[in-house]
């Protein structure tokens, strides 16, 4: 290849393979090579199998030749090598979740957003690691470890999509996907310098996801694109998004194209912290800069926090914690021993928590942790009416140290589970919600800023974000692992 793979981004790649500038199999050669180099520092794939790889990769260049002859259209991702995260079937990989009690399991079949991603030319390059079941905001199982970010290898890509993260950001992978219950995402995305999108659930099928979505986590769960740039997580959005009857949020939403004088008419709104959990001086800056290049590219941006998160921040523990330590309490019993210490940390939490989920009619009382969200979604979108499109922190911090659980910041101890409140709401409120890098720690670590809208409006975020990354210039790789 021409550049450094971690230059560049998945349409770049796509381009130059239509062009003939390099070809799939030069591709996917020069990322296995990549992966075989760097992946043991990182542990970001947890399986990836490099002859299937490259009988993909041919396949695509004999696509491109019966093209030369036929004139048959190329998918927007033909030849991009791109990454899954391993809570979604990829058939012939392990989708284990990163937990013993799923060890070794096989998919039989592809997801139905994978077999989209093939359709569209897309190489799958294996699959990425995952905390155990996914309920850590840090990607560390028994399984396979943890997994490092590429801008510091004592810190944490995040989690739960972490694997997906560092591969994403360190060029091991020119794109992926993820899966998004309280920031699994946008946290990852914004601890290792990359984009990502948590859409509104059913938009992009979770099917063949595990958990299997169903209940209160599909009303805040979802899959998404994570990739180097908002362009290529908008290419990937659009050819993964579309109804699936095994989502039970799907809707028949189609992609819509939105002109640049209807996004420029969308007014804004910012907001540095919750006025609960404080967030790092260099992440204010991060929101600060966001709205000041947005003013600069003439859209109304003001400052304004809607009221009710912390109510949202409250009822999103019921649904994702409480409920989900019933859900997995079933799978779980008798295999305490068996659990990552994450993992039990994270279930004593859910059994210490004075929710109302733990009172002796739990069926009322989810009911009426549904009907909460409801109101305060209701309460929320009528103040947004004003402002269809928020800006604020993706996180309280930038990525931690391995191990760390509180952290102080302006005088104050934030501790684990309130660092990802500016995620959380928007899972709970089913908003899509987008991070883009906006600026660095003064350690150099990544701070990314969300970008959310209402229900069903991707498309007005995506243009939003596209809009502010290119008034902020080129991605910026993390330092060389080499």
């Amino acid at each position: 290849m021409t550049s450094d793979p971690l230059l560049l981004s998945a349409r770049e790649i796509a381009g130059q393979i239509r062009r003939k500038v390099v070809s799939p199999v030069e591709v996917a050669h020069a990322h296995l090579d990549r992966i075989e180099r760097l992946n043991p520092k990182l542990n970001a794939f947890v399986d990836c199998k490099p002859e299937a790889v490259l009988a993909q990769a041919r396949e695509a260049e004999k696509a491109i030749l019966r093209r030369d002859k036929d004139k048959d259209e190329l998918g927007p991702l033909h030849g991009v090598p791109l990454s899954i995260k391993s809570a979604i079937d990829v058939a012939g990989h392990r989708c284990e979740a990163g937990t013993r009690l799923r060890a070794g399991h096989i998919a039989a079949e592809d997801a139905p957003l994978v077999a989209r991603l093939r359709a569209a030319g897309a190489v799958i390059l294996g699959v990425t690691n995952t905390p155990e079941l996914l309920m850590a905001w840090e990607t560390d199982n028994l399984l396979y470890g943890r997994t490092n970010n590429p801008w510091d290898l004592t810190r944490t890509a995040g989690g739960s999509s972490g694997g997906e993260a560092a591969a994403i950001a360190a060029g091991l992978s020119a794109g992926g996907v993820g899966s998004d219950g309280g920031g699994s995402i946008r946290v990852p995305a914004h601890f290792c310098g990359i984009c990502g999108l948590k859409p509104t659930p059913g938009r992009i099928p979770s099917t063949g996801h595990f958990p299997k979505s169903g209940g209160p986590f599909a009303l805040i769960g979802v899959v998404g694109p994570m990739a180097r740039t908002i362009e290529d997580v908008w290419t990937l959005f659009e050819v993964m998004a579309g109804w699936d009857d095994g989502d039970p949020c799907a809707a028949p939403v189609e992609v819509r194209e939105i002109h640049d004088t209807a996004v420029r008419a969308v007014p804004i709104a910012f907001f540095e912290d919750d006025g609960r959990t404080p967030v790092t001086r260099e992440t204010r800056s991060a929101v600060n800069r966001a709205a000041t290049l947005l003013l600069s590219c003439g859209f109304r941006v003001d400052p304004f926090r809607p009221e009710g998160l912390e109510e949202a921040r409250q009822l999103w523990w019921e649904f994702f914690g409480t409920a989900g330590g019933m859900i997995l309490e079933p799978m779980l019993r008798g295999h305490e021993s068996e659990l990552s210490p994450i993992l039990r940390e994270f279930h004593s939490w859910t059994k210490a928590a004075p929710a109302r989920l733990l009172a002796s009619e739990p069926g009322e009382s989810l009911l009426a942790a549904w009907l909460g969200r409801d109101a305060v979604r209701e309460k929320i979108l009528v103040q947004m009416r004003k402002y269809p499109v928020l800006i604020c922190p993706t996180a309280a911090i930038p990525a931690f140290r391995h191990g760390e659980r509180e952290w102080q910041v302006e005088g104050k101890t934030v501790k684990y589970l309130d660092a990802w409140s500016y995620c959380e709401w928007f899972n709970l409120l089913g908003f899509p919600a987008a991070v883009v890098p906006m600026g660095y720690s003064d350690d150099g670590l990544p701070i990314g800023v969300q970008i959310v809208g209402r229900p069903w409006e991707e498309e007005v975020v995506l243009a939003v974000a596209a809009k502010l990354e290119m008034a902020r210039g080129s991605w910026q790789a993390p330092p060389r692992l080499e």
